[in-house]
């Protein structure tokens, strides 16, 4: 068994390992790349234009040709759902198997419809927790993880009697920690490659909060808090969204959520997740409908999706005149909706997101906007990803025999951490054989 990362070992984002035997190949995510040259963020659509040889030769396409020109003896698998790990699949044959999460399948077609993306998936195959698959030369089993993305995966993958494990994205001390509890005693140690993320292995001086700490912050601002709370979160993040709704529910309060997490929310509930969505059983979640989402849906000929929440709409003007009750989940695409909001003054706006997004300047804009109108402004936030802490419970559990830094800036910083480990520091494409 062979494998090369295609890139990751100097970056967070644009994930991708090509693992392969004589007779087999698989390619662990095909993720958007975060950041480009000098590290400056990475603008997706000068991708628009180039055809597939020249996103190659740019260094943006991974160089596995089977992925676009043929069907045979190459499979791609997804760990999860957000774009560095899975935004470049509009480009591979429409033909060769994906292996992914149906939950995860269901979250990317939510972003293809309320984004206008075109990651569609032609050619699905789903995988369940602990429950192993065969490609042909490989063993695969997934692991469900906790992490900021619903429904994100680990992988074991065995061939010719080597073993490799690849950790996607995971952490725990969010709302799915239990999981890794059964991971821990349902896998094999003693792996010969583990394939570790280090997002953020330079903060090591201290853990992060959990969700359920999270969710006390929230309550404790709530209560405080006379006038109205907006809450810029990821719409994507389910842990958070249940954090937020707990919070309410602790302290009396309205959620009232866009439509297009309300869809998100509904769907996966319509597979099995135990989440608040809007309808009888939850009737302090509500929904509303921002110009800009609701115009493009529109212009799409897709009016089901405007209707489909009608019985549980909360408009502007019910939104102003109950402003105290109301906890509203924005973002800087619904800066129009706000500005029809008189009641804003005294009003908390908590930014629940990576701090780094800050920098953008729709952000940046946008809470400068909310503070002049007299909001007062409050992170709380925790990381979707393991603090050191966890990346070490990961390594005591899995006693790797060999360590390599993946989807992290710092791989240096590694052999410092993980001293009773052989780490190995590898450059983009470098080609391990096992």
């Amino acid at each position: 068994m062979k494998f090369k990362i295609h890139r990751g070992t100097k970056e967070i984002g644009g994930s991708c390992v090509e693992i392969w035997t004589d007779n087999t190949r698989i390619v662990m995510d095909f993720g958007m790349p975060l950041v480009g040259e000098n590290n400056l963020p990475f603008n997706s659509n000068q991708t628009k234009d180039l055809n597939t040889t020249e996103l190659i030769n740019q260094g943006i396409l991974p160089n596995i040709p089977d992925l676009f020109n043929s069907e045979n003896n190459i499979s791609l698998i997804i760990s999860h759902a957000h774009q560095d790990h899975y935004g470049l699949i509009d480009f591979i044959n429409n033909g060769i198997p994906v292996h992914l999460g149906k939950a995860s399948h269901k979250l990317i077609d939510l972003t293809n419809v309320f984004t206008n993306k075109k990651c569609v998936i032609s050619n699905p195959h789903y995988f369940e927790s602990g429950k192993a698959f065969k490609i042909d030369d490989f063993s695969i089993t997934p692991f469900l993880m906790d992490h900021s993305a619903f429904d994100s995966y680990a992988f074991q993958i065995n061939a010719n009697g080597k073993s490799l494990f690849y950790s996607g994205d995971f952490r725990i001390h969010g709302r799915k920690a239990k999981a890794f509890d059964w991971f821990s005693k349902n896998i094999k140690s003693n792996i010969d490659y583990l394939l570790l993320e280090g997002t953020t292995i330079s903060r090591t001086s201290y853990n992060f909060p959990t969700e359920t700490e999270i969710e006390s912050q929230l309550v404790e601002t709530f209560k405080n808090v006379k006038g109205i709370n907006l809450i810029y979160a990821s719409g994507q993040n389910i842990d958070r969204l249940v954090s937020i709704y707990r919070a309410c529910k602790r302290t009396n309060k309205i959620l009232a959520i866009d439509f297009y997490i309300a869809n998100v929310l509904t769907e996966l509930a319509k597979l099995g997740a135990s989440l608040p969505f809007p309808s009888d059983n939850f009737p302090d979640v509500k929904v509303f409908f921002p110009y800009r989402l609701s115009k493009m849906i529109s212009n799409q000929g897709n009016e089901k999706l405007l209707y489909r929440f009608k019985n549980h709409k909360i408009t502007k003007e019910e939104i102003d005149s109950e402003f105290e009750k109301i906890v509203m989940l924005v973002r800087p695409s619904m800066q129009r909706d706000l500005e029809y909001l008189k009641n804003l003054g005294n009003g908390m706006f908590i930014y629940s997101m990576w701090n780094g997004y800050r920098k953008e300047k729709s952000t940046a804009d946008f809470i400068t906007t909310l503070t002049n109108k007299g909001m007062l402004e409050k992170e709380i936030h925790t990381s979707g990803h393991a603090d050191t802490e966890g990346l070490k419970r990961m390594v005591d559990v899995l006693k790797p025999k060999n360590l390599i830094p993946i989807h992290t800036f710092e791989s240096d910083k590694y052999a410092k951490i993980f001293q009773d480990t052989k780490v190995i520091v590898l450059k983009d494409k470098e080609i391990i054989e096992m």
